[in-house]
This record gives C-alpha cells, structure tokens and sequence, in this order.
C-alpha cells in the first residue's frame, strides 16, 4: 500500500502545474502574490489590545501591496468600507514593498470595540477576494 501511496504523489506531483518563484522576483503583480495571499488569508489582519486600544494591523497585506490595487475593511459589519491608503510601491527598490517611512500599518479604535472585521482586496489585475475575520480568530495577546 505504502508503494502505491508514493507512486500515487510522485504522479500527482508530475502533473501538478505550480506556480514557480524565482529567487529575483519581486512580487509586485497580482499573479505573483495572489498564491501568498491565499495560502495566509486567516493572516491577513490581526488585533491587538495596547495601550488601552484596539490596534488593527494591516501588517499582512500591505507587505504584499505591490500586486494590490486597493484594500478596504469594516468594522463590526458597518455597511459602509472604509479605504485603507496601500501606499506606493517603487519597484527601483530591491524590495518594492518596504515599508516607507510614514506607511500607516494600524487602525485604532476603542478598547473591546472591535468584534468582527471584513476585508475586501482588489488585485492589480481587478480581480477581488474577501474574508471576513472575527475578533477571537485574530486577537494577538
């Protein structure tokens, strides 16, 4: 049986077309990042109670901002998104999506205030994706 299971993944693995990453490449367009933000979707944004606030981090996606055109969010299912400045990504850098020096990372709202949030991205190709994210599922001690 154990045989049969090795052949079996050797032929899938043969057959599976990957998305292939060269050690150069910047990731800076949304058919380079869109496999990473995927596989860490459940990471995408975190909360964090400092300082007698709630902190939202974006830390996440906006390390991937080069292959996003926009990032909205809400709050505890308010109906309205509100738009989250990505910031500029220079691909002239080694690493186009450092952070700049005045690159806001956090939102601040009340201390237990934030019990739910949703995320909604658009990829530099216009594609979208979404996740909503409750705050026991994101809360870093």
């Amino acid at each position: 049986m154990l045989n049969y299971t090795k052949r079996l993944s050797f032929i899938v693995a043969l057959t599976a077309t990957p998305f292939v990453a060269n050690a150069q490449m910047k990731f800076t367009t949304a058919e380079q990042i869109k496999p990473i933000l995927t596989a860490t979707k459940a990471s995408w944004i975190a909360v964090r109670e400092y300082g007698g606030s709630d902190i939202l981090y974006f830390t996440q996606l906006l390390s991937w901002r080069c292959g996003l055109s926009r990032l909205s969010y809400s709050v505890n299912d308010e109906n309205i998104l509100k738009d989250w400045d990505i910031g500029h990504c220079d691909e002239d850098l080694p690493n186009p999506n450092v952070f700049a020096e005045d690159q806001e990372i956090y939102a601040t709202y009340p201390l237990g205030s934030i019990q739910s949030v949703t995320v909604h991205i658009t990829y530099d190709d216009e594609t979208t994706d979404q996740m909503r994210f409750e705050r026991k599922a994101v809360f870093t001690p």
